[in-house]
């Protein structure tokens, strides 16, 4: 018996009762060598090389040098575009959020028997969430110009796909009995799902929607690059100037910023499970 017999023929195995059954091959092997394949041909075309980064590497540390020790004197001019990118955060996902709701709605199979409706929301969400976060507010530049509220349309926009996704996935897993129960009571469509599935949902919507501003705030802090606002203007600015000292006090000031963001959204994430 060859290897590929070893490996891609099926096992016969005699049960003890005498019965001979075959045990399916293992696919393993198989996805390992398309993987090894898809791996090959991905170098080849992207002209990977390991000997470069270790060759370059070096220079990463050679910038990370000159942003420390950071310009403490530039911190002053780092509030308000702080304040910027947190108020794009907190307003494009608040919007994203509460737009989601309806969409998500109208995707889930368990509550919409109409299939031209179902694949078009889904279809509608899938397009939406292909759309990269800077793209967006590139083009929202150029409908409402220079600012921070390009860059709320666009946190917006992510937001929306993101959480419109998860929300209708959430709501396909819940227990259909309560919504059932009150309908053949003869309750309408919108008060079965408030009263029997809106309970089961909020607390992992919510959650969703606070681990989304997480990121948010991570995304809007480079939607400066594009013209929308925020540390990203000041970012983009500082590192074209190669003035790398003020960028890392810029970094600085947003990896505290992130950090307690994160420690509010875990805690209010903990208080509803």
């Amino acid at each position: 018996m060859g290897l590929y017999d070893k490996i891609f023929k099926p096992k016969k195995i005699v049960l003890a009762n005498g019965k001979v059954v075959e045990e399916k091959a293992s696919r393993t092997p198989l996805i390992l060598l398309l993987l090894l394949a898809a791996t090959i041909v991905s170098v080849r075309i992207t002209g990977f090389s390991l000997t470069t980064i270790f060759t370059r590497g070096n220079q990463f540390f050679v910038i990370l040098g000159q942003m420390f020790p950071p310009n403490v004197d530039y911190i002053g001019n780092i509030w308000g575009p702080l304040l910027d990118t947190i108020k794009m955060s907190l307003l494009g996902s608040f919007v994203g959020s509460v737009l989601a709701i309806p969409f998500a709605i109208l995707a889930s199979a368990n509550l919409i028997r109409n299939k031209i409706v179902l694949g078009v929301v889904r279809v509608f969400l899938s397009i939406v969430r292909t759309i990269p976060t800077l793209v967006a507010a590139l083009i929202a530049t150029y409908i409402w110009g220079l600012g921070t509220m390009a860059g709320t349309v666009a946190i917006a926009v992510f937001t929306f796909a993101y959480v419109g996704k998860q929300l209708y996935e959430l709501i396909e897993t819940v227990d259909m009995g309560a919504y059932e129960a009150m309908e053949a009571m003869g309750a309408g469509k919108l008060d079965a799902f408030l009263t029997a599935i809106q309970p089961q949902v909020l607390p992992a919507y919510l959650s969703v929607c606070l681990f989304c501003l997480e990121g948010n705030v991570r995304y809007a802090a480079i939607l400066g690059y594009v013209g929308a606002g925020g540390l990203g203007l000041i970012l983009n600015e500082k590192i074209g100037w190669r003035e790398y000292d003020s960028v890392g006090m810029i970094l600085i000031i947003l990896f505290g910023t992130v950090l307690i963001i994160e420690a509010l959204s875990h805690y209010i994430r903990k208080k509803l499970t």
